[in-house]
């Protein structure tokens, strides 16, 4: 093949000039997509977060440099301040898009800072990112019934991303139910869209149920570029494998007055449930979470070994609590900040924050060892790939066999 072929029939690596693996975090929060990231050889060179607690957060556990997380609302970024990276992530407000939400979508007042990653984008042309990895709750899928999805891809498309989508569940990774919807976008190469139909239909699988893989399948126009991917693995640890060992005088433990508040909150079928814990031999845990029912607040228990979704708790409301009860007694407190550290695996965070503040961050974060997953088995063997295709591309040209 001769250079002038090379011209005409591909177009260069979007990798040709860039650091290897080095990512620019938008929506930092409090820092754990970072976290599962350097854990698979990915450079963090930016982050930019508005929110001044989860920023305090960020700054309490890295080490990092002065200024090197910017507080810039998204809308009024500089483009100048985000580097040239190889990644760019966004975990963009999921409040207008929550089913518990007012489901306002990616116009509402929130979730619309979407459009702000996608403005900075645009505007950095030609140092556009050539992989971009969005997070979000599994209602972005349904919203608008499908609609603001729909839009967010194309916007992708329009920018030159081919874009993958899947779903993965914290609970196989950590004792934490967590669905999330996970978007990837890559610069087309020349290579066009791209489907695997190695997979079943449309990439059905573990990791893209009937609703994703149906919305893939429906919308032959977007550009997609699906890649196979492994099922999830199996999470080896339950709630009780990551609780702090508090003794019975620990003020974190509520009054009896506080913990039969609770009791008598649960309706019957979860005071059957509750009943049965307290009969047993050994203690036993579970979590609960306070919600309106018919107008009243009642306290729902879960009691499989894993934690309901951390939250982000307003105005105290979202806070889990732990249940612990065996050998005819009860106890009740919240979910302490090193245990929320664990159940989103990142262990050893350092927290120096109050209670409210660490909840809130951790309830709006990404659990770590997804991440992890999502580089080990996605980012990294693509990133390679490309890598590879520069290559090829320069070798083509060259002349070379």
């Amino acid at each position: 093949m001769t250079l002038q072929m090379v011209r005409e029939g591909s177009r260069p690596s979007p990798f040709a000039l860039l650091p290897q693996k080095t990512f620019a975090e938008f929506f930092a929060g409090i820092g754990l997509m970072r976290m599962g990231l350097e854990r698979q050889g990915w450079v963090s060179t930016f982050a930019n977060d508005l929110d001044p607690q989860k920023r305090e957060m960020f700054q309490g556990h890295f080490n990092d440099p002065d200024g090197f997380l910017l507080p810039d609302d998204i809308h009024q970024l500089p483009v100048e301040s985000v580097p040239t990276v190889s990644l760019a992530t966004a975990s963009f407000p999921c409040n207008d898009l929550s089913l518990a939400g007012a489901r306002c979508g990616l116009h509402g007042k929130e979730s619309s800072a979407f459009w702000g990653f996608v403005r900075v984008l645009e505007e950095m042309e030609a140092r556009r990112p050539p992989l971009i990895l969005l997070e979000n709750v599994t209602g972005f899928l349904t919203s608008d019934k499908g609609r603001d999805f729909e839009k967010a891809l194309l916007s992708l498309n329009r920018l030159g991303y081919d874009v993958d989508a899947f779903m993965l569940d914290a609970a196989c990774f950590v004792p934490q139910s967590r669905p999330r919807l996970f978007v990837v976008g890559v610069l087309d190469d020349g290579a066009g869209s791209l489907m695997d139909f190695t997979l079943s239909p449309y990439g059905e699988s573990d990791v893209r149920p009937k609703a994703l893989s149906s919305f893939i399948r429906d919308h032959p126009h977007i550009r997609w570029r699906i890649r196979s991917l492994p099922a999830q693995p199996g999470c080896d640890k339950t709630l009780a494998d990551i609780l702090e060992d508090l003794p019975a005088t620990s003020p974190e433990w509520w009054s009896p007055e506080r913990a039969d508040y609770l009791f008598n909150q649960m309706s019957p079928r979860h005071r059957e449930v509750a009943d049965r814990m307290i009969a047993g031999n050994d203690y036993t845990y579970g979590t609960v979470f306070r919600r309106i029912r018919n107008q009243r607040s009642m306290a729902e228990l879960r009691t499989d070994g894993i934690a309901g979704c951390l939250r982000t708790p307003r105005g105290g409301s979202g806070r889990q609590i732990l249940f612990k009860a065996g050998k005819g007694r009860y106890f009740a407190r919240l979910v302490t900040p090193r245990e929320c550290a664990r159940l989103m695996g990142a262990d050893d965070y350092r927290i120096t924050v109050p209670l409210n503040q660490a909840l809130f961050g951790f309830g709006d974060a990404v659990c770590v060892p997804v991440v992890e997953w999502i580089a080990r088995y996605y980012l990294n063997p693509l990133i390679n790939e490309l890598i590879r295709g520069k290559a090829l591309t320069l070798q083509l040209a060259e002349g070379r066999p």
